[in-house]
């Protein structure tokens, strides 16, 4: 491993770095993509300081490039601007009540992202937060917005955590059971009572085991037919604890067999690819729904000396980027 430390990479004017192409948010500017921070953690199950990850994941993108050699675009030519963290963002109890004040506020900035971005990209903090970005993205529209999930758990548990986001959509929020579908569900990670609701639910599931067979490409289009049936907006969650423990040694709840990090990328390619289609000139089919994704449940704290977790999420950041280009 290199000795250079990440604040003292060398600077190369032939090399842009990833992390110069992100740039502040003005108070009034359109961009191709929008990022955010949802430092949430404190109603995690296991005890994360997944707080500390969006911070990480942006010092991550100092690591990279911006040039994707596969299809010979450089994202530079996109605008990607920073809205800053949410304040605050869990839900907490106050005098023996629960307070959604944080979740609200990130609602709103997910709101705000989405409305002035092509992409809205939320870097989580834990899994609780796909519900309030995803809710805030929706708006009015939950009636006919889909969900894709990229995760090992079906995150349908009661109460208020980071294993309940997905049920809190369709009980709290009244998403369509229907029109949700979960990729990469893991044998061993989930019970029978949480699999039955999800068919009582309706949710469309993708095992783990299925993805051995199937392209990435497949397997998202397969994905976005069913979220997207109705016409609505769709939010796209990739909890990192899909992939392989030995590939995402940051996320508590990553089992061995997960997917590998190759195919994490690749599915975040697709994912970008598939936003990307909404604003191409040809007639956009229902690839054009796609209008925010999160990448939740790392603790950096607790990455690997080589940091393999939170550089795996800057690069699916650059992977949404160069998907949608095409």
């Amino acid at each position: 491993m290199s000795t250079v430390q990440m604040n003292q990479l060398p600077n190369d004017p032939h090399w842009p770095r990833a992390s110069a192409w992100l740039k502040s948010a003005d108070a009034t500017s359109n961009y191709d993509l929008g990022l955010f921070g949802i430092p949430a953690h404190l109603t995690s199950i296991s005890k994360t300081n997944a707080h500390l990850t969006p911070a990480a994941i942006r010092e991550a993108l100092q690591r990279y490039s911006t040039f994707s050699w596969s299809i010979n675009k450089d994202v530079s030519q996109l605008s990607f601007a920073d809205f800053g963290d949410v304040e605050n963002p869990d839900a907490l109890i106050n005098n023996g009540e629960l307070d959604f004040s944080g979740e609200e506020r990130t609602a709103t900035l997910a709101q705000q992202v989405a409305s002035r971005t092509k992409l809205a990209i939320g870097l989580g903090g834990d899994n609780s937060v796909t519900y309030a970005m995803a809710k805030g993205v929706f708006a009015n529209n939950s009636a006919t917005a889909g969900l894709i999930t990229f995760d090992a758990h079906h995150d349908l548990r009661d109460g208020v955590s980071n294993g309940s986001p997905v049920r809190r959509l369709v009980d709290e929020a009244g998403l369509d059971g229907k029109r949700i579908v979960q990729i990469g569900i893991a044998d061993f990670s989930n019970s029978a009572a949480y699999a039955k609701r999800a068919k009582d639910f309706g949710i469309h599931v993708i095992p783990r085991t299925a993805l051995r067979s199937r392209s990435a490409a497949d397997v998202v289009a397969e994905a976005i037919q069913i979220a997207g049936a109705a016409g609505g907006p769709i939010h796209v969650d990739f909890d990192v604890d899909v992939c392989d423990r030995a590939a995402v040694p940051a996320c508590p709840a990553a089992a061995p067999g997960g997917i590998s990090a190759d195919e994490f990328r690749a599915f975040c390619f697709e994912i970008g690819q598939a936003a990307g289609r909404s604003h191409a000139d040809t007639p956009a089919g229902p690839h054009a729904q796609i209008k925010s994704v999160d990448l939740t449940e790392i603790d950096a704290s607790a990455d690997s000396a080589d940091g393999r977790t939170v550089r795996l999420a800057a690069l699916g950041i650059l992977e949404l980027a160069a998907g949608f280009m095409l």
